[in-house]
């Protein structure tokens, strides 16, 4: 096993709003691996790029708050890290592709002015010499004439130009961590398969660790070592990319999958899962994916299952896998909703 770089434990992060307390992250798990690309998958609302935020220590507060659990990387504590400490962490030993280039680049300053920033910041080197590396690194991520795109604006550049970038940014002090989250999120499909190639080609070449977020189960099987299924706050599901994707054991993941099209068959309509994920709250009793589930039965709603270890670094939070000492099949098959 390669040695692990990142690990969440019990990680919670909870809103502070008008209509109360929210647990956005609730004491999730999770391990990075160097050279490992971890893929982060669920739907809108469910706590991944709040993950991604509370690991890099950029959740707005107020109103957000890290309320316990530990982010430990390379055996340090961020949670208990100072500003000052996590300004020469991010950037240089993790660093971030945020969700929408156009918005994390500034519009008022060039390419080259932000990327020599980053540059100057980690680094004691000359404007100069910054402006140097930031052409360098602006061919290394495939960006042609990178000479005079560095004297350019964001708006000049098309959203896969931005978002590479980004990246390039991103990649300037060779971390050891790379958070991309939805990096080719409303890119044409040529480009998303660049930034791909792109993405798996650092990883390759500087065994830089990648925890990947997205909506999209064919980015997860292109590029992705090993999978995290998220749901409300939680994680559900956790395997490898093909043990996943062949055989998903919880019931969202295995509607996440029904509801990829195929192209051997015909469907008259896609399959969605019915429903809509529920609103956050304290107190909640009973499986989250239970009123959605069609495998849902008494003890769903009246307890909260935990994350059950299947062998083989498998995991699923559903009482369906736990030992059949406990009765549970024999409740399945008496007490199973239609």
């Amino acid at each position: 096993m390669a040695e692990t770089v990142l690990e969440l434990k019990d990680l919670s992060t909870h809103f502070f709003t008008d209509s109360g307390e929210i647990p956005a992250v609730d004491k999730v798990n999770l391990q990075i691996h160097k050279g490992e690309v971890v893929g982060v998958v669920g739907e809108s609302g469910c706590g991944k790029s709040v993950t991604s935020l509370s690991i890099m220590r950029l959740i707005p507060s107020p109103p957000g708050k890290i309320v316990g659990g530990e982010i430990n990387f390379k055996g340090e504590d961020l949670t208990k890290a100072s500003e000052k400490r996590m300004k020469k962490i991010r950037g240089k030993e993790i660093s971030m592709i945020f969700q929408e280039p156009m918005t994390s680049l500034n519009p008022l300053f060039t390419i080259g002015n932000q990327m020599s920033e980053a540059f100057r910041l980690h680094q004691k080197i000359s404007k100069k010499e910054a402006l140097q590396r930031s052409i360098d690194m602006l061919k290394q991520v495939g960006i042609p004439r990178a000479e005079s795109i560095v004297h350019e604006y964001p708006h000049q550049l098309s959203g896969g130009m931005r978002q590479r970038v980004m990246i390039a940014m991103a990649m300037s002090g060779d971390p050891e961590i790379l958070i991309a989250d939805e990096p080719t999120t409303a890119l044409d499909v040529t480009i998303q398969a660049q930034i791909l190639d792109l993405m798996r080609k650092l990883n390759k070449e500087k065994n830089t660790a990648i925890l990947l977020i997205t909506h999209d189960l064919g980015v997860v099987a292109e590029i992705c070592d090993r999978v995290v299924v998220m749901y409300s706050g939680q994680v559900v599901e956790e395997g490898s990319t093909r043990e996943i994707l062949k055989d998903p054991k919880h019931p969202y993941t295995q509607g996440l999958i029904k509801s990829l099209p195929k192209l051997r068959e015909k469907q008259q309509r896609l399959y969605s899962i019915p429903g809509t994920v529920p609103k956050p709250k304290l107190g909640r009793v009973g499986c989250r994916f239970a009123k959605r589930c069609e495998f849902a039965f008494d003890r769903c709603f009246q307890a909260d299952p935990e994350l059950i270890s299947l062998g083989n670094n498998r995991k699923s939070r559903c009482f369906l896998y736990e030992e059949k000492e406990s009765g549970v099949e024999s409740d399945v098959n008496s007490t199973i909703r239609s």
